[in-house]
């Protein structure tokens, strides 16, 4: 059976969000943590953009290193030459890539003015992808930005081009939410029967139906007999109202009626880090969590009347689709309401140490200690919140990495 890969895009769908965004520190470590999920694939950010060099770089070398085990690391770019010679140039170990291009004809007369005609569209996705695997690149898709507003023949038209160009697969994106959960199985159905492409779907939650799309437009690529992929973000965070949310969409096809035991999601995912993975990244976006988020809200698991409590208490299957250690919640948070040492810019030697002894953090002497010290206060000014248990014990054992990550340099 064909396959649903998860390609989460927080570090480049989720950060372009107007008005909030994520430190280099922080991307390093959500891409920690969905490697650890089991997430196959992370849009880790754009190597043709100069400010994240040094970021993309460290974490390619923090994958050869093993400190990521699994998740693939990607890069987007648009489908022009220029800048995928950049994103090479700027980070040569790019080995995956996604390049994209507007398609339908409200962008091409609204977006582009006449500059460019839908033969220079398909001239262009060709020389890129061309490029791209000249320069070394192993495994390259191909978006088609508001394919749901694109013509059908078009788009299988662009699909075809960019197969014969090298494209493993092609990413549908519902770029303004426009789709519903049925035009989307139909238009990808058609899609991939018609050029036997791997699918991905990319869907925006401007009508509300991300989540719903995302998981129709799947089921009608394997339906059809290819491969897809789902393109996910921490939370749902996206720009305007947001995109497919990781967790609800994990849950989705593992626990629903129509896809579980059905369809299947490949690689090994670990629902269990979902609690840590979207309270990492709601505090790192600065979002507190919706109450009634799937599976991580505060209600997610929260019953008061009558009838469902005595349900949920006999057996929580009555009122519980699935329990809640499965998706990495039931422990008890204690918070400390005495003295507190925390670690930040101005921090000295001995508060750090108290820290770090709580953390099981060893050092051979003080100077590796007042090294690590210097970092972790780097790493307070760079993210300007309180440096998190896991972040410091990241840079405690990648020190030389966590430093490129934290350098930015105009």
């Amino acid at each position: 059976m064909n396959r649903i890969y998860i390609i989460d895009v927080t570090n480049r769908d989720g950060v372009q969000t107007s008005r909030i965004g994520l430190a280099k520190l922080e991307k390093t470590m959500i891409n920690r943590y969905l490697d650890k999920m089991g997430v196959w694939q992370s849009e880790f950010g754009f190597p043709a953009t100069r400010h994240e060099t040094n970021y993309l770089n460290a974490n390619l070398e923090l994958r050869r290193m093993g400190a990521f085990k699994r998740i693939r690391l990607s890069g987007w770019a648009r489908a022009i030459t220029s800048d995928v010679e950049k994103a090479f140039n700027y980070v040569p170990k790019t080995r995956f890539l996604n390049l994209s291009i507007s398609t339908s004809r409200q962008m091409i007369q609204g977006k582009f003015r006449g500059k460019i005609k839908w033969r220079d569209i398909l001239d262009s996705v060709g020389k890129s992808l061309d490029r791209a695997y000249e320069l070394g690149a192993k495994d390259v898709g191909v978006n088609a930005e508001d394919a749901s507003r694109t013509k059908m023949q078009s788009l299988i038209r662009f699909a075809e081009n960019a197969k014969e160009h090298g494209a493993t697969r092609i990413r549908y994106c519902d770029t303004l939410g426009y789709d519903d959960p049925f035009t989307i199985y139909d238009r990808i159905s058609e899609l991939a029967l018609s050029t036997g492409m791997d699918v991905e779907v990319h869907c925006h939650n401007d009508l509300g139906m991300a989540n719903a799309c995302s998981i129709a437009g799947a089921k009608a690529a394997v339906d059809s007999g290819v491969n897809a992929y789902i393109n996910t973000t921490v939370n749902g965070i996206g720009e305007r109202a947001g995109n497919a949310d990781l967790v609800s969409i994990l849950l989705a096809v593992e626990k629903s009626s129509g896809f579980a035991g059905k369809y299947r999601l490949a690689g090994r995912i670990d629902l269990k880090k979902s609690w840590k993975i979207s309270n990492y990244a709601a505090r790192g976006f600065g979002i507190p969590l919706q109450f009634n988020q799937v599976a991580v809200g505060n209600n997610a698991f929260a019953h008061e009347s009558g009838i469902h409590v005595d349900g949920a208490l006999k057996d929580h299957r009555n009122y519980e689709l699935y329990h809640h250690e499965e998706v990495g919640r039931g422990h008890i948070e204690e918070i400390d309401t005495g003295r507190q040492i925390t670690t930040g810019e101005y921090s000295g030697i001995k508060g750090f140490k108290s820290m770090a002894g709580n953390y099981k953090i060893k050092f051979e002497n003080d100077e590796e200690a007042r090294t690590l010290l210097e970092l972790i206060r780097y790493a307070n000014v760079h993210t300007q919140k309180p440096v998190t248990e896991d972040e410091v014990k990241f840079i405690a054992k990648y020190p030389d990495q966590a430093r490129k990550i934290m350098t930015v340099s105009p």
